[in-house]
Parts: C-alpha cells; sequence; structure tokens
C-alpha cells in the first residue's frame, strides 16, 4: 500500500484554514511545521500554561497524506478555494511507500550517553556499556525520552548530587526518567508527581521495567506534594519557566533543611527572573547551559 502527501507553502494567517480544508477533502492526517525547520532562519515557539496560545510559523508549510488514488490538482484547487487563497499555492507531492514503520521509528533512536557513567538504551539496543548505570526507556507518550537538553542537564546534576539514601521529588516526572535515574543513582525512595494521568502510567511502567524495588518509589497524579513527601533531600522539576515561578512556594516547602533544588525547561532570557524568585529561599546558580537551556540549582538556606 502506498500514499500521498501534499505539502503546501503558506504562512501563519493561512495554515489552519488549508489544515482544515484539506480534512474536508479527505486527508488521512494534516500537520502543520516550520518551513524552515532546521536552517538558520527555524522560528522558535515556546507555549507556556497560563500563556496565550496558537501561534503558528510565519513560514509555514500544511503536510496532508491521502490514498494513493487521491486527485491532488482537484483537491488542491478545492482547499484554495475553501481557504479563500484566491490562488493555488506553492506545493510539493511526494509518494510514501508502505514500510516497516516501528523499525525505521526505532532506528531514530540511539543509545544516548549521559556521563562516563550513566546511559539511556532503547529497549531494541544492547546497553554499549553493559557496566554502567543503564536507564532503559523507549520513546513513548510522555516527555522525557532523554535526547532533550533540559532531560539531559537535570540527569547529569542528578549523577552529581545524589547520594545514598537520598530522597528525591521528580515535579512534572513525564516518563519518570528522573525518578528512576535517581534509585539507580542511590537514592533510597523517589517521588513522582504529574498532572497528566498517562504521564504516571507510562513512570510506573518504566520504573518497573528498570526493575526498580516498588517499596521505594511512588508516582502521583496530582498538582502538589502530599505533606509527607515534604521532606526531601533533592527537589528536580524539568518543565517550564511560567509555571515553576507559580510553583516556587510549593517546590521550596518540599524541600528539606540544606536540601538541594534543581529547576530546567527554562531559556536562557528567563534564568535571571526565575533565579530571583527562588533566590528567598535557595541560594541560587546558573548550574549548566545546552543549546539555549539553563539549569538553575540552589540550596535552601
Amino acid at each position: 500500500m502506498a500514499w500521498i502527501t501534499l505539502v503546501i507553502k503558506t504562512d501563519s494567517a493561512h495554515a489552519e484554514l488549508l489544515s482544515d480544508a484539506l480534512m474536508e477533502q479527505g486527508a488521512l492526517s494534516v500537520d502543520i511545521h516550520d518551513a524552515a525547520a532546521d536552517t538558520q532562519n527555524e522560528q522558535m515557539l515556546f507555549g507556556e500554561p497560563g500563556e496565550p496560545g496558537g501561534e503558528i510559523w510565519q513560514n509555514a508549510e500544511v503536510s496532508a497524506m491521502f490514498d494513493q488514488g487521491a486527485s491532488i490538482e482537484t483537491i488542491l484547487q478545492h482547499a484554495a478555494e475553501i481557504a479563500q487563497l484566491g490562488f493555488l499555492p506553492q506545493c510539493l507531492v511526494e509518494h510514501v511507500e508502505e514500510q516497516d514503520w516501528v523499525r525505521l521509528t526505532q532506528s531514530q533512536f540511539d543509545p544516548i550517553q549521559i556521563s562516563p557513567r550513566l546511559w539511556i538504551v532503547p529497549t531494541w539496543h544492547q546497553s554499549p556499556d553493559p557496566d554502567a548505570i543503564n536507564l532503559i526507556l523507549d520513546p513513548g507518550l510522555a516527555f522525557g525520552t532523554g535526547s532533550h537538553p533540559t532531560t539531559q542537564l537535570c540527569l547529569q546534576w542528578l549523577d552529581r548530587r545524589v547520594q545514598p539514601g537520598d530522597k528525591v521529588l521528580d515535579y512534572g516526572c513525564g516518563s519518570g526518567i528522573l525518578a528512576i535515574a535517581a534509585l539507580k543513582l542511590g537514592a533510597s525512595h523517589a517521588c513522582g508527581i504529574d498532572i497528566d494521568p498517562q504521564a504516571i502510567k507510562s513512570s510506573l511502567d518504566n520504573a518497573l521495567r528498570n526493575n526498580c524495588d516498588p517499596t521505594q518509589f511512588v508516582f502521583s497524579a496530582t498538582n502538589q506534594p502530599q505533606e509527607s513527601n515534604a521532606v526531601m533531600d533533592i527537589v528536580v522539576a524539568n518543565i517550564l519557566a511560567n509555571p515553576l515561578t507559580i510553583l516556587a512556594p510549593i517546590l521550596a516547602q518540599a524541600v528539606c533543611p540544606q536540601g538541594h533544588i534543581a529547576l530546567s525547561g527554562i531559556l536562557q532570557e528567563q534564568a535571571e527572573e526565575v533565579r530571583q524568585v527562588y533566590q528567598r529561599w535557595f541560594e541560587m546558580e546558573v548550574a549548566d547551559e545546552q543549546e539555549g537551556w539553563v539549569l538553575l540549582t540552589g540550596s535552601k538556606k
């Protein structure tokens, strides 16, 4: 079986209109992406909770997939009319052949070395270093495969900071990767919190896949630490600057005296504002940076 992909170059004002129009014309799937992706003109968009969303790349591409027998010329004409373009937009037609999609997806994810002793390894790979601490993790619906700079910054910091017996809170746990890493690095207990039930399911599955002791971890779908967990040696939160600012009193309360906090998901231009908020409770500093993302860490006063 084969398919046809129609890629239309447009702008932010017409991208959603064209997307809806293509769906009306029988598209099997439609997505909108940056036409300048992976170039020096790539436009970065970062949405945060509590802020207006819906922003689209100024130079956008709308990609729609159709069955092989679809009349692309007719579809393009009707889509342009529905979107009220007044002209036929520039487009590209590609033929997509049947493939082993599972194998193709897997080929995009290789083991990732976080530190000399810490690796992230998908289940379909053998570890490059069997003697290392290997986190077995597959890409899934929850954030945190280890490929993103914010996750790597947190993992590298945990590798340096976690001491045997530490209690660790992973706030916004996603896949559970930070909580699991903490346990593998010697923590006696890890608590993961996320408002997304899918993240909690993924975290539980991943913890068991990594042979973590069920008596040593708890994953909970809530928005704040429970009272019994407010004695953590380490709190790590890899989310975004705006929610980190809002959650500052809650996260600070969860850290024990002389405990440590690590905050990620922060762009370089946001770092000082977040640092100032947390300075009330912690001696904060920029611990590391990677690809425009910053890791803020602090010791509780």
